[in-house]
């Protein structure tokens, strides 16, 4: 039996801190996609190098009280579509870098990045919330967020909590990402979408960031469905069956899940 969603992307180039103008050409991006679901990147409305933490936490918003949520939240009910997008989120006095998750009927859940990439460690707080997966209605839809992916534990957790899809907003700076998510969607039988952004950014001496772009969504066969370019901005949809991700069957004889060695993975 199928079961029908229409998954998307957007590939941005934001300017960094001009929050109101990306927000605004992704709103005027997302009203010309057809789509059930679509994945904005990282960091998606402020950039991505921050100088310091001021900087962020000047930056960043509450979720969902925020402007861009409560933007997010109108998009998604004037368009009938699930939103994931990836910004910077200020608790108290402590910056994270999450993902929100809205829907037509509002704000749906949030998560806080687990695995800090490199200087990113000098300005947001580790995530302090459990990997969420969320029903949607017509899907279940885990979030990571861009060097999540480099920790098999993250999209087998995603999976083992019943996840059909995994929304991944990214701002990519290593080669080897898009050719490993194949792999994570191999190893859990789930379709990815991750989201990336293209350009690069100079704001620290010395320390030059070189988007790669590459935006794709992968299916449980690891096939890439759709794969954006290097360096353009660009979006695309694809129509993707979620029978294919709640079939963890590779065969006859095998199922991916059923067939874990649990007694055997522990560590003395």
């Amino acid at each position: 039996m199928k079961h029908p969603l229409k998954v998307g992307f957007l590939q941005t180039q934001p300017v960094f801190g001009d929050i109101e103008n990306n927000l605004k050409q992704v709103e005027q991006r997302l009203r010309g996609m057809d789509a059930d679901l679509v994945v904005l990147p990282e960091l998606f409305t402020t950039g991505y190098q921050f100088r310091n933490q001021k900087e962020a936490r000047d930056l960043a918003e509450p979720i969902p009280d925020g402007p861009t949520t409560r933007a997010l939240m109108k998009l998604s009910a004037d368009l009938n579509m699930h939103i994931v997008a990836g910004l910077a989120e200020v608790e108290g006095d402590t910056v994270y870098n999450s993902a929100v998750l809205t829907g037509p009927e509002g704000y749906v859940g949030k998560y806080r990045k687990a695995h800090i990439f490199d200087t990113e460690k000098n300005i947001f707080a580790a995530g302090n919330l459990p990997l969420p997966v969320f029903d949607i209605g017509k899907a279940r839809v885990g979030i990571m967020i861009c060097f999540d992916w480099r920790f098999p534990e993250t999209a087998r957790t995603l999976t083992l909590k019943g996840a059909d899809v995994i929304a991944h907003p990214s701002n990519l700076v290593l080669l080897t990402c898009p050719q490993s998510m194949i792999t994570r969607c191999l190893e859990n039988r789930v379709f990815a979408v991750t989201a990336d952004r293209v350009g690069s950014e100079s704001r620290i001496e010395g320390e030059t960031l070189r988007f790669i772009g590459q935006s794709q969504v992968v299916d449980p066969d690891g096939q890439v469905l759709v794969r954006a370019s290097e360096e353009n901005e660009e979006d695309h949809v694809v129509e993707i069956n979620l029978a294919d991700a709640r079939n963890k069957s590779i065969n006859p004889h095998n199922d991916l899940i059923a067939d874990r060695r649990e007694d055997l993975y522990r560590i003395p």
